[in-house]
């Protein structure tokens, strides 16, 4: 068999075999995990509001809820509906490096049952406090309370809740993720003009 010749057609063309068969393989790959990614993601949520609402629950219904929020930026927050409550998706933009997505539980009262962070972009570290501090019996809990009574913001911004140390920012960031599920829970869909709310649109990153 003549050997090819080591020239810059040649070279091309052994090049786009090699990266037609690694996107063939690829898409190969990508239709035999498709199925388990996804069945692993569904149980991992379920396991995230099982953990938010404190109970075995059982999600009846799952929506998209879009409201408009923090001048004029669309927000969209996908609300589940258990037979113990509603557990709830929210996403802050505003936070220090990125996004900030958790996910909040209320019971039928409007009271915070738990949470946990789905999403962080912030300083290694500060989304590992983040989810602890804001637990029942930690120093900024938040379980047991409700936008209806209380002032879910930092005690640096007149509110109630304690504020990470050294951390405010984060902790900005966190309340008003959690205010906005408050409001997609209320069906609200003007703009939550609560203390959290009114942290963004001061435009204020400030510790």
């Amino acid at each position: 068999m003549e050997r090819l010749k080591s020239n810059l057609q040649n070279m091309v063309g052994v090049l786009v075999g090699v990266a037609f068969a690694c996107a063939l393989l690829l898409s190969v790959f990508n239709k035999i995990t498709a199925g388990p990614v996804a069945e692993q993601a569904a149980k991992a949520l379920q396991n995230g509001i099982k953990h938010v609402m404190k109970s075995d629950s059982v999600v009846v219904e799952s929506d998209t809820v879009v409201e408009k929020e923090f001048n004029g930026k669309m927000l969209s927050f996908v609300v589940h509906n258990t037979n113990k409550g509603v557990a709830i998706e929210s996403t802050d933009p505003n936070a220090f490096g990125g996004n900030l997505k958790v996910l909040v539980g209320f019971n039928e009262e409007g009271k915070i049952l738990g949470y946990t962070i789905l999403e962080s972009a912030e300083t290694p570290g500060l989304g590992a406090k983040a989810s602890e501090w804001f637990v029942e019996g930690a120093p900024g809990s938040i379980v047991g309370l409700s936008a209806w009574k209380n002032n879910l913001t930092v005690k640096q911004d007149g509110g109630e809740v304690n504020a990470i140390t050294a951390s405010t920012i984060t902790s900005r960031s966190f309340l008003r993720a959690v205010t906005q599920a408050w409001s997609a829970y209320r069906g609200d869909k003007d703009d939550a003009k609560t203390g959290a709310t009114q942290q963004v649109e001061k435009g204020g990153k400030n510790e």
